[in-house]
């Protein structure tokens, strides 16, 4: 599954609020001889399929999804960085009992820790984004490291608590990523296939554009939106109750 550039991302299925969910055609992972992995038609991608069996990958790697096969008629929706702080989405979550994912960057939530200690509060989960909000995919292991397991570190301290899920990037990783973030006890790398824009409406990586079941969307930050990150996800939930979804917790389904 390929990913398009930081500029123009937008995902599916899972909700995450970045402006690097902006970057759709960015989202080609390269394995370590230079190739393009294939998108299982599971949902899962890895470094690898010819190495994948029923209990994973071989070589230790997490998988890669942007899509969970489930029965239940559930979209996750998870957010990205960490940039917008509407204080009135506290209030929604907790309103909806939303299992948000909030993938955060250290850089970018800067001083603005507490308003995320406020949503764990109230049922959303915290995850991994990196330290820095670099493009992971051709940078050495060390480097790549030190970013996942710096933000494990930090988000401990700050939580205590060690994220299992973690999300590169513009979606740019390789091999090495898979690599380091297993080193530092992430369990999955979550991408998305559908992307909620500035506007309110969706976009597609992959397949037909409507929301399925399983579906992981992104909700990028939208500094340049003109409505609020509260109005964009209760314009998303219209949409998703339309289709006769419900918001599930990815935890629970990884």
């Amino acid at each position: 599954m390929r990913r398009r550039s930081p500029a123009a991302v937008v995902c599916a299925g899972v909700i995450l609020l970045a402006g690097c969910a902006g970057a759709a055609g960015e989202r080609t992972a390269a394995d370590g001889r230079g190739q393009s992995p294939t998108h299982a038609s599971s949902g899962v991608r890895g470094p690898d399929p010819d190495d994948r069996d029923d209990r994973g990958d071989r070589r230790g790697l997490p998988p890669v999804v942007d899509h969970v096969r489930t029965r239940d008629r559930v979209v996750f929706l998870t957010y990205d960085d960490g940039a917008e702080r509407d204080p009135r989405f506290a209030g929604l979550v907790r309103e909806r009992r939303l299992p948000v994912s909030m993938f955060l960057t250290d850089s970018v939530v800067g001083p603005g820790y507490g308003h995320f200690a406020r949503l764990r509060a109230v049922g959303a989960s915290i995850q991994n984004h990196t330290l820095d909000h670099p493009a992971l995919r051709g940078l050495p292991y060390a480097g790549q490291r030190a970013e996942i397991c710096g933000q494990q570190h930090k988000l401990r301290s700050r939580f205590g608590i060690r994220p299992r899920l973690f999300r590169p990037p513009y979606g740019a990783y390789d091999t090495t990523t898979l690599r380091a973030a297993a080193d530092c006890g992430i369990r999955a790398v979550v991408l998305w296939r559908a992307s909620l824009g500035p506007d309110g409406a969706l976009t597609y990586t992959r397949g037909e554009p409507r929301l399925r079941p399983g579906d992981v969307i992104s909700v990028p930050s939208g500094e340049t939106a003109s409505l609020t990150l509260t109005e964009r996800t209760e314009r998303l939930l219209k949409e998703i109750e339309g289709r006769g979804l419900r918001v599930g917790r990815l935890e629970n389904h990884l």
